[in-house]
């Protein structure tokens, strides 16, 4: 059974930092690409980051520079370092894996930027 738990979330003031991690289960972690997404209130999921199993990573426009994806297959664990957080970044961020056909999310993790 594949299980993604995500943690680290919180209340941040504008400016500062948070670490996102998603601990895995279930998988051969080191085979599959990981991923990082968020939906902010009455918007769409999208993609935020995403990190491939040889660690070639890429980010959307708004995150570049701010945002870091990595993983360690040691710990079975992908990482979102967030830094420069902005009240746009508020969202409930989930984490996501493709093993062959089929897509698996975790529960999410809420980031609230706000003064």
């Amino acid at each position: 059974q594949v299980q993604l738990v995500e943690s680290g979330g919180g209340l941040v003031q504008p400016g500062g930092s948070l670490r996102l991690s998603c601990a895995t289960s279930g998988i051969i972690f080191s085979d599959f690409a990981m991923a990082w997404y968020r939906q902010a209130p009455g918007k769409q999921r999208d993609l935020v980051a995403a990190v491939t199993n040889n660690g070639a990573t890429q980010y959307v426009d708004s995150v570049k520079g701010r945002f870091t994806i990595s993983r360690d297959n040691s710990k079975n664990t992908v990482y979102l370092q967030m830094n420069s957080l902005k009240p746009e970044d508020t969202a409930v961020y989930y984490c996501n894996t493709k093993v062959i056909s089929r897509t698996y999310w975790g529960q999410g993790t809420q980031v609230t930027v706000s003064s």
